[in-house]
């Protein structure tokens, strides 16, 4: 069969849409598929440490450069858009197209390509759900007309593909709020690669540390985790790491170091080499989701910490997918938003009860090893599509 995968970022890239994307691609060859990747020529951080290429035909899309205002972002988009589908033309009909929603509203390239190539099957794999985000991160209000037109535009593909994954059930309930489909939506959770993310021995004595690791943007909560830093920030007891990049992280940096909170310390993304060693330092990592944005992204940082069978501390709301994986599997701990009461309650308790942060770090990787490892994650993907995982039956 020949597959086309759609994506602006792809290996090498750091992107995590890039990383996934290539763990199917290999996976897809191995069960005997041609696979063909359209994707952009600009990376998005360092190399993601894999210097094999997945073995499949990669065809890079040179549009216009991205640009921060609204006009330059449309036109970039475009050209982008533009590029695949010109690209896609001069290519055999693919028999299954799969979209992902890097950029936003790229599934409506799956869209003309379906019209434009009878016969081929087309799936949009969301990895955020636009325009939802806007209103998670703030940017437009729920009800507004801006955000109704937004709607009716990315639902447009959405209506006319053959299936939709999403990241957990909270975004399934998201999309089925759109009035699509229900039947047509499958629950695809993400994974980690459990090879490159070893456990690492939890240290004894010190102090507890909470580890934060990866983008720290908009629809992320730091309301309720501030009150904590201010009380704990200066307590031996506690160390706070935050690692990564992010808008909101920059902002919380600047807040530690105008409070003079010693024990919050601030670091740029870990290497690929160095990534168990990264978590290893630490006792427990740290998730956090605004309300607004629940089921419209899922935090895919909860599966590198169960890799890495550290405990997660998710703030954020009690539907969310890291919320029901803690209550499922006993590998963490939950707090509502805007509980920064209870949070640091759960703090101090954790500080004094080092034996409980360990057991829910076993269960975290025994829970990763059984459901979220790579081989798991994508041949559950790959089921999804309609197509046989290696060793079974088409």
């Amino acid at each position: 069969m020949r597959i086309l995968l759609i994506n602006q970022f792809f290996w090498p890239d750091s992107a995590p849409t890039g990383q996934l994307l290539a763990d199917v691609a290999i996976e897809l060859v191995r069960q005997g598929h041609e696979v063909t990747v359209i994707c952009g020529d600009s990376q998005y951080g360092v190399c993601n440490g894999s210097d094999q290429m997945p073995p499949v035909e990669i065809h890079r899309i040179r549009g216009l450069r991205f640009a921060r205002h609204s006009l330059g972002r449309v036109l970039s988009y475009a050209s982008f858009f533009a590029g695949c589908i010109y690209r896609e033309l001069r290519l055999p009909r693919p028999d299954l197209v799969v979209t992902l929603t890097t950029p936003p509203l790229l599934p409506l390239v799956g869209t003309i390509l379906k019209f434009l190539r009878p016969g081929c099957r087309h799936y949009i794999w969301e990895m955020d759900v636009f325009p939802d985000t806007l209103v998670g991160v703030g940017a437009l209000r729920e009800h507004s007309c801006v955000m109704r037109a937004l709607a009716r535009i990315a639902d447009y593909p959405r209506r006319r593909c053959d299936g939709i994954l999403a990241l957990g059930e909270c975004m399934r309930s998201r999309l089925a709020g759109h009035g699509l489909r229900e039947s047509a939506i499958h629950v695809v959770q993400n994974w980690a690669d459990g090879q490159q993310i070893r456990p690492e021995t939890f240290h004894s004595g010190g102090p507890l540390e909470i580890l934060y690791s990866g983008n720290f943007g908009l629809c992320h909560d730091v309301e309720t985790l501030w009150p904590a830093l201010e009380l704990l920030g200066n307590d031996n007891r506690f160390r706070f790491v935050f690692a990564g990049g992010g808008s909101r992280k920059a902002q919380l940096e600047a807040a530690c170091r105008n409070s003079g909170l010693a024990n919050c310390v601030f670091a740029p993304y870990s290497s690929v080499e160095g990534i168990s060693k990264h978590y290893g330092r630490a006792h427990i990592g740290l998730v956090t989701q605004r309300e607004a944005a629940l089921g419209a992204v899922v935090p895919s940082k909860t599966y590198a910490l169960m890799a890495a069978g550290r405990p997660v501390l998710f703030v954020g709301p009690s539907d969310a997918t890291p919320a029901r994986l803690i209550e499922e599997f006993g590998c963490g701990w939950q707090i509502e938003c805007g509980d920064s009461r209870g949070l640091i309650d759960l703090l101090h308790r954790l500080e004094a009860d080092p034996a409980e942060v360990r057991l829910r770090g076993l269960r975290a990787r025994r829970a990763f090893e059984e459901h979220f490892d790579t081989p798991a994650g994508v041949s559950r993907l790959s089921r999804s599509l309609g197509l046989a995982p290696s060793g079974e039956a088409a």
